[in-house]
């Protein structure tokens, strides 16, 4: 939290330059394309990431599928992922979030901007209705993030199970389904300090629906989750067989 505050007090000028930017184009949002929208984030992000000395490495941006909507299933580490993710990401996507989560202070604001989805886990007929909307969106070309997690634990850079039912959006869209790995990324908003920190963000092969058409929703979880642990493992592994051969 202290990387967050440090970040805002120092960021003021463009906090509140952003805010202003953010109401103003929801209350002329015809004039502002998708791409619009998201080059402002990325911009926002860009700041963030230079005054909190945070370095994102990214892998596998090329497997992306070049055209037509997707849905990225991300590990959750921490407040950063999506950022992380969208940074790394540079056609414009946006993120599926807790309702409750996305009321936060500069949260809420960024996820109007890019006009993201807030899930309600109150309620099942509202959760439905978001899904559906989601689906839709995706049939239409927009690309999604989704933490099949269903939120975060103080895990760091190990991965709870995955929830079947976050799958259901890949699943009615027919879409690709895009891996993600995240490795790191609770350093910069996790930890109590300001020190440079280096996370990573990992674009895994797109699993096309023709591959899981002929599996269930709990098989499709375990499928993406064991690609994401195995990316995790061989570079965390790497790291530690560094860190020891210096030694």
């Amino acid at each position: 939290m202290l990387r967050i505050g440090f970040v805002c007090l120092i960021s003021l000028p463009f906090v509140l330059y952003y805010l202003w930017k953010a109401g103003y184009i929801e209350k002329h949002s015809e004039k502002y394309s998708e791409a619009d929208r998201y080059r402002i984030a990325r911009r926002m992000i860009t700041i963030m990431k230079r005054n909190g000395f945070i370095k994102t490495l990214v892998y596998g941006a090329e497997k992306l599928p070049p055209q037509g909507g997707y849905v990225m299933y991300a590990n959750h580490q921490g407040k950063y992922d999506s950022l992380g993710i969208i940074w790394a990401h540079k056609q414009p996507c946006t993120v599926m979030i807790d309702a409750e989560r996305s009321l936060l202070p500069l949260t809420n604001e960024f996820v109007r901007l890019l006009k993201g989805s807030r899930l309600d886990k109150t309620s099942m007929k509202t959760q439905m209705k978001t899904i559906l909307d989601v689906v839709e969106q995706v049939k239409a070309g927009r690309r999604y993030i989704i933490f099949p997690e269903g939120g975060y634990y103080h895990n760091k850079n190990d991965v709870q199970e995955f929830l079947p039912g976050a799958f259901k959006c890949a699943i009615k869209s027919k879409s690709p389904i895009v891996p993600v790995a995240l490795i790191d990324s609770y350093k910069p908003f996790g930890m109590n300090s300001i020190r440079p920190v280096t996370t990573q963000v990992h674009f895994l092969e797109p699993i096309y629906y023709d591959e899981y058409k002929e599996m269930n929703s709990t098989q499709i979880a375990t499928l993406v989750r064991d690609k994401i642990l195995a990316t995790i493992d061989q570079f965390c592994g790497s790291q530690k067989t560094a860190a020891t051969a210096s030694k």
